[in-house]
C-alpha cells in the first residue's frame, strides 16, 4: 500500500530537518560543514522548523473542519486563523520563523479584525506554500475546495497574488502525485492548470482582498500571480532539459525565498531524482537559498509520489513530531 499522505508528511518534515542546519549558508560552506552532499545525514536530534510547525497547524485546522463534512470559506478561515495564532503564541515558535507570518499572526490575534485586514498584501514569501501540502492530501475534498482553501490559507498571512497562485499550484502538485500522476508530465499539468485559472478570482474564498491591493480588477490582481508562476515554470522546464545534479539548483530556478521560486526549485530537486527520494532531499538541503523550505517541498512531492516506503526507517523514526505526522498520515491514507 502506497500511503501517499504518510509519505508526503514524513518527507516534508525530513526535508525540513535536513535543511534546517544549512539554511542561510552557501554551498561551499555547507560542503565544508557536512561533507559531500550525497552523503548528508539527518541531524541528531532531527529538529524541524516553522515550515513543519505551520504544516501541522494547517493539518489540525483541516481535521477539525472535516468533522462537519465539506468546509466553507468562513469556517475554514476561522479554524486556520485560530491555529496560526496559536502557533505564533507558542513557546515552541523559536525556529527562525518568517517576519511576514509573525506580523500577520499578531494582527490575526485581534478577533475583531477581518482576516483580510491582517494579510500582508506585498509579501510573496514562501511561508504560505511550504505549509499547504495537507490540502493536496486531505481525502474527500474536491478541486474547487482544495484550490479555494489553498489560496485562503495563504492569504491569511501572504496576500500577494503570486503567493496565492503558488500555494494553489503546490497543493495541486501534491494531489496529482498522490493520485499517481506521472512525474515527468507534472510540469505540463501545472502549466495547463495555471493557464486555465489565470484570470479566475475565487471571490467566495478571498472576498474583497483584491481591493486592498489597489488592483484595477480582481482578474488583473490574480493574473499577476499566475503569470509569475508561469514564468518560473518555463525556467523549470529549461532547467530540467539541461539538469546537472552537481550544480546548485538555485542557480536555475531561484533561491526559494519567494513562493514561486520555492515551488520551482523544490520541484527541480524532486524531478532530478524521481526514484531517489533521499538524494532529492540531500540535493535540496545543499543549496544556496532557503534550504529547509526547498527540501521541505521536495520531500512533500517525493513522498506523495512514492508513499511512506520512500524514507529510511531510521530517519522516519527520529524526526521531531513523528507521532503527529504519522497520525495525520494514517487518518488521510485510510
Amino acid at each position: 500500500m502506497k500511503r501517499p499522505a504518510t509519505g508526503s508528511l514524513l518527507g516534508l518534515a525530513l526535508g525540513d530537518a535536513l535543511g534546517f542546519p544549512t539554511e542561510f549558508d552557501d554551498v561551499p560552506s555547507i560542503l565544508a560543514k557536512c561533507g559531500p552532499w550525497r552523503e548528508m545525514e539527518l541531524p541528531r536530534p532531527a529538529y524541524i522548523t516553522d515550515d513543519t510547525q505551520m504544516t501541522l497547524a494547517l493539518a489540525r485546522a483541516l481535521t477539525t473542519a472535516a468533522e462537519r463534512g465539506l468546509c466553507g470559506p468562513e469556517r475554514f478561515a476561522h479554524l486556520a486563523r485560530r491555529e496560526f495564532v496559536a502557533w505564533n503564541q507558542s513557546p515552541d515558535n523559536n525556529r527562525a520563523p518568517g517576519t511576514t507570518c509573525i506580523r500577520a499572526c499578531e494582527l490575526l490575534a485581534d478577533e475583531g479584525r477581518a482576516w483580510r485586514d491582517a494579510s500582508r498584501l506585498h509579501s510573496k514569501g514562501c511561508g504560505a506554500n511550504m505549509r499547504v501540502a495537507p490540502l493536496g492530501l486531505l481525502p474527500g475534498t474536491d478541486d474547487e475546495v482544495r484550490a479555494g482553501a489553498a489560496q485562503l490559507q495563504s492569504a491569511l498571512t501572504h496576500g500577494h497574488p503570486t503567493a496565492l497562485a503558488a500555494s494553489d499550484l503546490t497543493a495541486y502538485a501534491v494531489r496529482l502525485l498522490a493520485r499517481g500522476a506521472e512525474p515527468m508530465g507534472l510540469v505540463g499539468l501545472l502549466r495547463s492548470y495555471a493557464l486555465e485559472n489565470r484570470t479566475r478570482y475565487r471571490e467566495a474564498w478571498l472576498g474583497d482582498l483584491w481591493t486592498r491591493a489597489q488592483a484595477s480588477s480582481p482578474e488583473r490582481f490574480i493574473a499577476h500571480g499566475w503569470d509569475e508562476c508561469l514564468a518560473v515554470l518555463e525556467r523549470l522546464t529549461g532547467a530540467l532539459r539541461h539538469a546537472n545534479p552537481e550544480t546548485d539548483p538555485c542557480l536555475a530556478t531561484g533561491e526559494g525565498w519567494i513562493a514561486e521560486e520555492a515551488l520551482a526549485t523544490g520541484l527541480l530537486c524532486f524531478l532530478m531524482f524521481v526514484d531517489e527520494p533521499v538524494t532529492a532531499l540531500r540535493r535540496a538541503a545543499c543549496t544556496s537559498g532557503d534550504s529547509d523550505s526547498i527540501a521541505c517541498l521536495a520531500g512533500a512531492f517525493a513522498g506523495a509520489h512514492l508513499g511512506a516506503g520512500a524514507w529510511p526507517a531510521e530517519w522516519a523514526e527520529r524526526v521531531e513530531h513523528r507521532d503527529e505526522l504519522l497520525a495525520f498520515g494514517a487518518l488521510w491514507d485510510a
